[in-house]
C-alpha cells in the first residue's frame, strides 16, 4: 500500500491534493457498502499496525518532545488500541437499523433509522496527543463507512514517520491516507468538498475551519479547548485531591486539553492543598531539584510554545503572583519545570487564556456557590473535576455549571471509557466522539417508511370509514 504524502517533498503538492481526493471521491460508495464484517477486518487490520509500530511510535513522540515511552503508553497508545477493541467488538451492533414505533394513525406503515456512511471525511488533528487524537476519529470514520484523508500536525516530524507506516499498512490510500505539510496544505484542504471535517486544536483555528467548512455545507466536528476548572469543595479529601490533580496537570507537561487549567479550593484550606499538590509531584518526578533531568518530565513542543507558556508566568509574577512549586526554566531544552502559582490577579492572562503547559494557578473561594458562579461565569470549559465526598455538592456543581464532561473525584480518565461521548460545548468545541458517539458523528441518520398494504384500506373500513363519511358530508355542505 501506497505511503502517505508528504508535500515537502512533492514538486505539485496541490495537485496530489486534489488527486487524492478524487481518487477516494471514486472509492466513496463501495466503501460505504461494505459490510459490518467487511470493516471490523479494517479495524482489525489498523489495530495489528498500531501494535506493530508501537515502539516506533513512542520513540517519535520521545524525539518530537520529549515525553517518556512509558507515559505514551499509558495515555495515547493503550487508550487508542481500547478504543479499536470497542469498534471491532460493537460496528455490527452500531450498523443495524434501528426501528421506530409508528402512531395508531401510520398503523400500516414500517419505520426506521439508518447510520449511513457521510462519505468523504478530513480528520486535522494536532501534536500533543499525536496518535490518539488523530487514529482516534479514524476508528470512528472506518467503523461508520467513510473514506478519510488526515493531515496531523507538521511539529510532530519523527512521531508522523512511525503514523505513515502505519495507516500504510492498514489501508490503500483511496480508503484511507495522511497528507503531512504545514498549515498551507490544511487550507488546501479545507477548499475541498468534504462531506464532514473533523478538527481537534484551538478555538481561534476552530472559528476558521467551521468558516472554511461552511463553504460547502459541510458538517463538522471541532474539538476545542479552553480553561478546565478543577472544584475542591470544603468537604473533599484534599490528600486524594492534590494526588489526582497534580497527575492531570503535570502528565504531559500539561499539554493536554483537557488538563485542569486552575484550581478553585476554600481560602483556609489553601495551604493544605498546597503541601498536597508538593508532595504528589514530588512522588512523580523525586526532588526538585532533579526535575530538570528527569526523563519522566516531557519538553514543550517548540520555542514559541516554552515562550507563550513561560510568558504567562513571567507577566503573573509582576502583577503579584508568588511561584510556590517550581517555576525554574531552560530555553536550550525548551524546558519548564512543573509550577503552581497562588494570589494571581483576576485579570492576568495566565488566568484568561488556556495555558496549555505546566503551569498551575491555585484560586481561592470564600463559598462553594462563589465557586460555581467563577465557573459559570467564564467561557464554557471543555472539562471539570469536582472534588468531594457530599453527593448533594456534586449534584449541585452538575446542576449549576455546564462544560464538555465531568469527571468525579479525578482528573482526565472520562476520556479512556469509549461509552462516554467525548467533546465541548461553545467555545470548547462542537458534537463527540468515541465508541458509539464516534460512529455517530460520522453517520448519517436517515429516516425511512415502508408502507404496508393499501394505503386506503385503513381510512375506508370501520372506525375510520363511518368518520371519512362525516368528514365528505361536511365539506359538501360547506361547498354549498
Amino acid at each position: 500500500m501506497r505511503q502517505a504524502i508528504d508535500v515537502g517533498t512533492a514538486q505539485d503538492w496541490r495537485g496530489e491534493v486534489r488527486r487524492l481526493f478524487d481518487l477516494q471521491a471514486g472509492s466513496r460508495w463501495p466503501v460505504s457498502r461494505t459490510t459490518a464484517a467487511e470493516r471490523r477486518k479494517k479495524l482489525q487490520r489498523l489495530k495489528a499496525a498500531l501494535e506493530k509500530h508501537r515502539v516506533a511510535i513512542a520513540e517519535g513522540i520521545r524525539r518530537d518532545f520529549g515525553r517518556s515511552a512509558e507515559e505514551s503508553e499509558i495515555i495515547e497508545i493503550h487508550p487508542t488500541i481500547e478504543e479499536l477493541n470497542d469498534a471491532i467488538a460493537h460496528v455490527g451492533e452500531w450498523m443495524r437499523p434501528e426501528p421506530v414505533e409508528a402512531t395508531l394513525l401510520l398503523a400500516d406503515t414500517a419505520s426506521e433509522i439508518r447510520r449511513e456512511a457521510k462519505g468523504q471525511v478530513l480528520i486535522l488533528s494536532p501534536w500533543n496527543y499525536p496518535v490518539f487524537l488523530l487514529l482516534g476519529p479514524l476508528v470512528g470514520a472506518v467503523a461508520a463507512g467513510n473514506v478519510a484523508i488526515l493531515k496531523p500536525s507538521e511539529k510532530v516530524p519523527e512521531t508522523n514517520r512511525a503514523l505513515r507506516a502505519v495507516l500504510a499498512e492498514a489501508f490503500p490510500e483511496n480508503e484511507a491516507a495522511m497528507i503531512e505539510g504545514e498549515a498551507q496544505v490544511a487550507e488546501a484542504l479545507l477548499e475541498l468538498p468534504f462531506d464532514h471535517v473533523f478538527f481537534t486544536g484551538s478555538t481561534r483555528v476552530g472559528k476558521l475551519v467551521m468558516a472554511a467548512a461552511a463553504r460547502h455545507l459541510a458538517s463538522v466536528t471541532l474539538e476545542l479547548g479552553g480553561k478546565s476548572p478543577a472544584i475542591v469543595a470544603p468537604d473533599a479529601v484534599l490528600s486524594r485531591a492534590a494526588s489526582a490533580i497534580a497527575w492531570g496537570k503535570f502528565v504531559n507537561v500539561g499539554q493536554t486539553c483537557v488538563a485542569p487549567d486552575y484550581v478553585l479550593v476554600q481560602e483556609g484550606q489553601r495551604q493544605a492543598l498546597l503541601d498536597g499538590l508538593r508532595g504528589a509531584i514530588e512522588r512523580s518526578y523525586g526532588p526538585e531539584s532533579g526535575w530538570a533531568s528527569n526523563p519522566e518530565i516531557a519538553r514543550l513542543v517548540d520555542a514559541g510554545a516554552f515562550a507563550r507558556v513561560k510568558g504567562l508566568v513571567d507577566d503573573a509574577v509582576q502583577r503579584g503572583a508568588k511561584v510556590v512549586v517550581g517555576g525554574t526554566a531552560n530555553p536550550a531544552q525548551r524546558y519548564l519545570a512543573p509550577t503552581v502559582l497562588i494570589d494571581v490577579p483576576a485579570d492576568a492572562p495566565v488566568l484568561q487564556e488556556e495555558i496549555f503547559g505546566p503551569v498551575l494557578p491555585v484560586v481561592t473561594y470564600r463559598t462553594f456557590d462563589d465557586a460555581l458562579a467563577y465557573v459559570r461565569n467564564r467561557p464554557k470549559p471543555l472539562a471539570m473535576y469536582v472534588f468531594s465526598r457530599s453527593g448533594s455538592k456534586v449534584e449541585e456543581a452538575l446542576t449549576e455549571t455546564t462544560s464538555g464532561g465531568v469527571c468525579i473525584n479525578n482528573t482526565l480518565l472520562h476520556l479512556a471509557n469509549p461509552g462516554l461521548p467525548f467533546g465541548g460545548i461553545g467555545p470548547s468545541g462542537m458534537g463527540n466522539y468515541h465508541g458509539h458517539a464516534g460512529f455517530r458523528t460520522f453517520s448519517h441518520e436517515r429516516a425511512v417508511m415502508r408502507q404496508q398494504g393499501n394505503p386506503l384500506a385503513r381510512w375506508l373500513a370501520p372506525p375510520y370509514g363511518a368518520r371519512m363519511n362525516r368528514m365528505v358530508a361536511r365539506l359538501a355542505r360547506f361547498l354549498e
